[in-house]
């Protein structure tokens, strides 16, 4: 692959996620676990040393549209996470 800027060779350096979302004043971390992370391959140009970032998936066909799942300490069924009882068995996550 070459460098779009200078045309040098460019080298596979590793492969990582991005965390998506941020910090919250009110929920701290949780916007971090809901939004996930993104994967994608390092490259850099051995001339320039510029780095560029690929998808190392399909962001394309990826679950956008869905929400993240947990999993019912109660009975181990997955499921939305936004859901505040488990549908399958009914465990109440805010105990009312």
């Amino acid at each position: 692959m070459k460098c779009l800027r200078c045309e040098g060779e460019m080298k596979f350096i590793t492969r990582e996620k991005i965390q998506l979302g941020k910090m919250g004043l009110l929920l701290g971390d949780l916007p971090h676990l809901v939004s996930g992370a993104l994967e994608v391959n390092i490259y850099a140009c051995k001339s320039c040393k510029k780095m560029e970032l690929f998808d190392a998936g399909d962001i394309f066909e990826s679950a956008q549209d869905e929400l993240p799942q947990k999993t019912c300490p109660h009975c181990g069924e997955r499921h939305d996470f936004d859901y505040p009882k488990c549908p399958a068995c009914g465990y109440d996550y805010y105990g009312k």
